[in-house]
């Protein structure tokens, strides 16, 4: 669809400008002139298209993202809803063979690595006392370049104290494990909840906080069975669906 293409409006038919543009983009998602992941032109394209102002269209797409046609990413634009990732919890659970197993491209990106004091709810799951050291990795999740989940990787300094520079040479929890002496890990547990993300979760999902996250605890332990790995993803609830397998 060209920007300079106009679709007229009517304005006697007592259906409202906004409602009308609506309808029409509805339309045209339905016949698939717009397809799942499109970017929907910019809100001056669809002005100058409609013959209307930007609050106009701007009442347009938050009709459609009402109901759930669109999303609105912030700092990227528009786009058409599409299927959400189909993310599966099981024994073994990585980050990328699961997005590369839906013929999408992944993509982690460290966002903070950090040595920290463990409180409470970290350190009693990896068998530590409050206050003990604990490697902090932060992580953007990515699947074709669309940001799905933020994740706070904790480790015990303990048993990887070179964790960071292994995550920084390697670019994968699993492959930094290895080089830490870590051969394998398993998922022991996983609590799944849904809230509202913080401030800063929504920026770097580049989503409005008006939408939920689901935030998994992940407790992945050792071949022996000890604690090696809690983490705490926040995802995307419209763009990430939770499957559970043996």
């Amino acid at each position: 669809m060209t920007t300079t293409e106009t679709t007229p409006l009517s304005r006697r038919q007592g259906v409202a400008l906004w409602r009308q543009i609506e309808q029409t983009i509805e339309a045209e998602i339905a016949g698939r002139r717009l397809g799942p992941g499109d970017r929907l032109p910019t809100e001056h394209a669809l002005a100058e298209r409609f013959g209307v102002n930007r609050h106009t269209v701007r009442q347009a797409l938050a009709a459609l993202e009402e109901r759930g046609l669109v999303r609105v990413e912030q700092g990227r634009g528009t786009f058409v809803h599409d299927d959400p990732v189909a993310y599966a919890v099981r024994k073994r659970t990585r980050f990328s063979e699961t997005i590369r197993r839906q013929n999408r491209e992944p993509h982690s990106r460290l966002v903070r690595a950090a040595t920290v004091a463990a409180e409470v709810a970290i350190a009693r799951p990896l068998g530590l006392r409050r206050g003990e050291s604990v490697i902090l990795l932060e992580t953007l999740g990515e699947a074709d370049g669309r940001p799905i989940s933020i994740a706070s990787h904790y480790f015990p300094a303990c048993r990887v104290p070179d964790m960071i520079q292994a995550y920084r040479a390697e670019e994968s929890i699993t492959r930094a494990l290895v080089r830490c002496g870590i051969a394998d890990y398993t998922r022991k547990s996983t609590r799944v909840t849904a809230r509202l993300p913080s401030a800063e979760d929504a920026r770097a999902l580049h989503m409005p906080r008006s939408r939920p996250v689901l935030v998994a605890e992940n407790l992945n332990v050792d071949p022996e069975g000890r604690p090696i790995e809690i983490s705490i993803a926040r995802m995307a609830a419209e763009r990430v669906q939770l499957v559970f397998e043996p």
